[in-house]
């Protein structure tokens, strides 16, 4: 039939292969909720004080607005790119490749960071049987390593095995942080503690930075829409997963921000007072053991974020060098596995090498942890203004353009550009600066590479863009899938 492929664009991926249930695990343990519902409202509240809880539900409100303006691009293609393909179709391939670049910050530098902070936790956890080893930075290297190692076997084999170990391990995590958060919440009484409700002495600017950090915590939920190519129905599945996640997310951090804002008030303390909340109130309400059960679900959450963000970051490299952008030999797939194997094999030892150096030349874990933080939510939230863009003038030019669409994509665009220069600033002035001008160094270089490369291959601003297409295979009597001929990634021939 005329117009239509005999093979996909993004042909080589185990295509139409997983449910529902398989994207949801992506974008969940992208977004690690365990971990950041145990961390994030400490650091919301430094910053924000008695509008702490209203700052998450800021953040959630936000979060939606993206949410339901990526699903207008999700809903008509099935991407591996996923934003950067998005962008490339609405404001061009230039704005396209720089959101490919914050992207692959955004997911590269929370791969390095859950890594690390999985192995910082392991040595925690040990530190509890053997007292001393928690603070050996050898410890935690070696079991960076081992962890980079796993999350390759995992990503190698295949796409639905990665997915089902990303779901067992972080249903696990939020199940024990449910269970410890309402234990916390039933030893403080019943009733509602309106005090943790109140918005005295918190100023605009607090509030606003506030809701910054507390954005922090959702990053990552678009994650499934990479998954396009591979979701069995991904015009009803991926939608649906980024939606869901972003709420049950929200949920368990109001619920977490909430206990921990009414058990500290409680003793008479503020939430800032401890490096670990979650820990003395489990001391402080008689659940002194809970503290090693902590332990564990927040190093089994960062690790399966770290499964999550690679996942996305390797599809992302997939798809560039199906384009050309980078080396074709990173669009290669195992040919019974249907994984993207060389751009596996490429990512995960830097992702390991990275904080392994960094520590080693005695930057300290806890610092290394808070620099790679910063990098990949400025990463993230660059990406999301791009894309609430790029969805407005998208959706004019094909004719489909709301009212209320359109007020959502521009609201979401104008709050998080004012959230990104708030962020940045921010936290150039915090113990984490390196990772403002990381950020930024590599968004300049990125933009300024692009422009050599179109310079010298004009033909790539029409290869940009590459999406999963309805190929023979798809209609009715139409023929069984062809090979991937070399030198044909696209898939046209």
């Amino acid at each position: 039939m005329a117009g239509v492929l005999r093979r996909s664009p993004v042909s080589g991926l185990a295509r139409r292969s997983i449910g529902f249930v398989d994207v949801l695990a992506q974008s969940v343990s992208a977004v690690a909720p365990s971990a950041a519902a145990i961390t994030i409202p400490s650091i919301v509240a430094a910053v924000a004080g008695n509008g702490t809880l209203w700052a998450v539900v800021g953040a959630l409100l936000l979060s939606l607005l993206v949410a339901t303006t990526v699903n207008q691009f999700t809903r008509r293609m099935s991407a591996t790119g996923s934003l950067y393909t998005f962008v490339s179709k609405g404001l061009g391939t230039g704005a396209g490749f720089v959101t490919g670049i914050a992207m692959f910050v955004g997911y590269a530098f929370v791969a390095m960071f859950s890594l690390t902070g999985c192995g910082l936790f392991l040595a925690t956890l040990l530190g509890s049987f053997l007292p001393g080893i928690q603070d050996s930075t050898l410890l935690v290297s070696v079991s960076i390593v081992a962890l980079a190692a796993v999350c390759f076997l995992v990503l190698a084999r295949g796409i639905r095995l990665s997915t089902r170990v990303m779901l067992i391990v972080e249903s696990a995590s939020v199940a024990f942080i449910l269970v410890l958060t309402i234990a916390m919440i039933a030893r403080q009484g019943g009733g509602i503690h309106w005090s943790v409700l109140s918005l005295s002495g918190t100023t605009p600017g607090e509030f606003a930075t506030g809701t910054v950090l507390a954005l922090m915590a959702f990053v990552g939920f678009e994650s499934a829409s990479t998954l396009g190519a591979e979701a069995r129905k991904p015009f009803a599945t991926i939608p649906r997963a980024i939606v869901w996640t972003v709420v049950a997310s929200g949920a368990l951090y109001l619920l977490s921000t909430y206990s921990q804002l009414v058990g500290f008030s409680a003793l008479g303390r503020s939430l800032t007072s401890s490096t670990a909340p979650v820990n003395s109130l489990a001391d402080a309400y008689g659940l002194p053991w809970m503290g090693v059960l902590l332990d564990a679900s927040i190093a089994t959450s960062f690790f399966a974020c770290a499964i999550a963000s690679t996942t996305a970051l390797v599809r992302v490299i997939f798809s560039m060098a199906r384009e050309r952008l980078v080396s074709p030999a990173l669009g290669r797939t195992h040919p019974t596995l249907k994984t993207p194997i060389v751009a596996v094999a490429v990512a995960v030892p830097v992702l390991a090498i990275v904080p392994v150096v960094t520590i080693a030349l005695g930057g300290g874990v806890w610092e290394a942890m808070g620099v790679l933080l910063v990098a990949s939510a400025a990463g993230y939230i660059t990406s999301y203004v791009f894309v609430c863009a790029a969805a407005f003038v998208f959706l004019r030019r094909i004719g489909e353009l709301g009212f209320w669409v359109g007020l959502r994509a521009i609201v979401a665009a104008l709050l998080l550009g004012v959230g990104l220069v708030v962020y940045l600033i921010d936290r150039s002035a915090s113990a984490s600066s390196a990772g403002v001008w990381i950020f930024l160094a590599i968004i300049s270089l990125g933009t300024i590479v692009y422009r050599v490369m179109r310079m010298r291959r004009p033909w790539l601003g029409s290869t940009i863009g590459v999406y999963d297409e309805t190929i023979l295979q798809d209609l009715l009597g139409g023929l069984p899938a062809d090979p991937v001929p070399p030198g044909d990634p696209i898939g046209r021939r």
